[in-house]
């Protein structure tokens, strides 16, 4: 019974340490998003043209170009894990995509940050490159963040035709997938020559009820984010007709941006640079970024930090730990018959284990003491250098 105690009070703890007042280490972070970022993504974006699965070759062939070059955007900063969602519409293969970073403490539960980049008449500089726009710039600046919860970047397609990439994901891509929360953007831009000070959060007040409640708290949440990190106002309204309906349908929590001074243009050929704000994009990103930081737990005590020398070639297995034993293998014939001091550190930078062998074979085992279920860092240090790494002990 007290093994199940300390397990729920330290996840209470975790959750506690992230209630949301302003974080310096966010706010760091959401420091690094910038104007000029912000400004080339939409002016890449909108240089494809109309990106159209439902339309001919040439509106077709720029969709597949725009999804070429989110690829490369991402694993231009660092993404590994990107890949393409397919699926036929309109007799054409189109394509999610799908970029995932992995979380230290609940990597398999994901918060999903989306947007469509599919256009409708235009090249679709507010709807929606100015989402598509802000989804990179966090992506960019969040790539070595380290966060609690797994992060999943998302640009779907054929959403104009019906919410049909979101759809499709939802439905057969993330079955099984346990999602936290799903974040969408769409359009906000904003409107030329208006003063765009106030963003719209948008909450599910929609059917099934039994997911309301929950959205509520964290539009709330969101919309607080957003006037910490950002210059903007907020406003709280209901969530309809864009791609987190379709998550919403099977029950997830969802929340949402929409632009409050709503362009006249959209979908139409005047959806055009000149014709929305990106000042007010920038403001809507940086917010976001907080907003995001906060709903998958980044905090910078949970990066593990190896350092590229030999004790890289230290081995630590299995992971997880069981049975209370746990072995060092020793990859390089200079660490051999070497003195190996150890700590078991907890998730609170607790010390709660010291000791030392030495290494006289290949591989060692160490006997632990018995500990509770949870997640930990073993850190190795032999002649005053350090290799650290994360362990679970089941």
């Amino acid at each position: 019974m007290r093994s199940y105690f300390i397990s729920f009070l330290f996840l209470l703890l975790v959750e506690l340490s992230f209630a949301q007042t302003w974080n310096a280490y966010h706010q760091n972070i959401v420091d690094n998003c910038t104007l000029s970022n912000t400004t080339n993504n939409i002016n890449e974006f909108v240089a494809f043209g109309e990106k159209n699965a439902a339309s001919n070759n040439t509106k077709y062939n720029n969709l597949v170009a725009a999804k070429n070059w989110l690829i490369s955007k991402y694993q231009s900063y660092g993404y590994t894990d990107v890949v393409e969602d397919n699926f036929t519409y309109n007799g054409k293969t189109v394509t999610n995509v799908v970029v995932t970073k992995i979380g230290e403490l609940y990597p398999n539960t994901f918060v999903i940050i989306d947007g469509h980049y599919d256009t409708l008449n235009g090249v679709g500089a507010n709807d929606n490159g100015s989402g598509v726009s802000l989804i990179l710039e966090i992506a960019r600046v969040m790539v070595n963040v380290p966060t609690a919860y797994s992060i999943k970047f998302i640009n779907f397609t054929v959403e104009e035709q019906g919410l049909h990439g979101s759809y499709y994901y939802a439905n057969t891509t993330s079955l099984g997938l346990d999602i936290r929360y799903v974040f969408n953007i769409d359009e906000v831009g904003g409107v030329a020559g208006m003063t765009n000070n106030t963003i719209t959060c948008e909450s599910d007040q929609g059917i099934p009820n039994s997911n309301n409640e929950a959205s509520a708290i964290l539009t709330n949440e969101l919309a607080t984010s957003i006037e910490l990190y950002s210059s903007l106002n907020t406003q709280i309204s209901y969530a309809y007709n864009s791609d987190y309906m379709s998550f919403e349908n099977k029950g997830e929590i969802i929340t949402g941006l929409y632009e409050t001074n709503e362009t006249p243009y959209a979908h139409t050929s005047s959806d055009i640079i000149a014709n929305m704000d990106i000042p007010y994009v920038f403001e809507i990103t940086k917010g976001s970024a907080g907003a995001l930081l906060h709903f998958a737990q980044a905090n910078e005590s949970l990066k593990v930090n190896d350092e590229y020398n030999e004790l890289t070639n230290v081995k630590v297995f299995p992971n997880p730990i069981r049975n209370n034993r746990v072995n060092f293998m020793f990859n390089s014939a200079n660490l051999i018959n070497k003195k190996v001091d150890v700590k078991l550190v907890d998730i609170l930078g607790n010390t709660i284990l010291k000791t030392s062998f030495n290494s006289t074979t290949k591989i060692s085992q160490l006997e632990l003491n018995q500990f509770n279920v949870g997640v930990y860092f073993i850190v190795v240090n032999i002649e005053g250098k350090e290799k650290r790494q994360k362990v679970m002990i089941k």
